[in-house]
């Protein structure tokens, strides 16, 4: 499933907090670095399972895009840890 969100963060912020995040805050479903560059993470779970985090321009902060077939339960979780940009009304 693919999950999407806007922070504030930046992208390198985003990045750190989802490497604390899967290694620490949740650990009977740790996942850990495997692949990483300026504006994508790849962490690797139980069982070779994969979350793929990107970092995508917006207008106002960055949108963080994360896709996982095992851990959507906690990709929502840690999306919703990132404080989001304001929607004017």
């Amino acid at each position: 499933m693919v999950y999407e969100t806007t922070t504030t963060l930046s992208g390198d912020e985003v990045i750190a907090r989802a490497k604390t995040f899967f290694a620490e805050r949740l650990p009977q479903y740790a996942a850990y670095p495997e692949k990483e560059g300026p504006a994508y993470l790849v962490l690797r779970g139980q069982g070779g399972e994969e979350i793929a985090l990107a970092i995508l321009g917006a207008e106002e902060g960055v949108r963080v895009r994360a896709s996982t077939l095992l851990f959507d339960q906690q990709v929502d979780r840690f999306l919703s840890t990132l404080p989001a940009v304001e929607v004017p009304a």
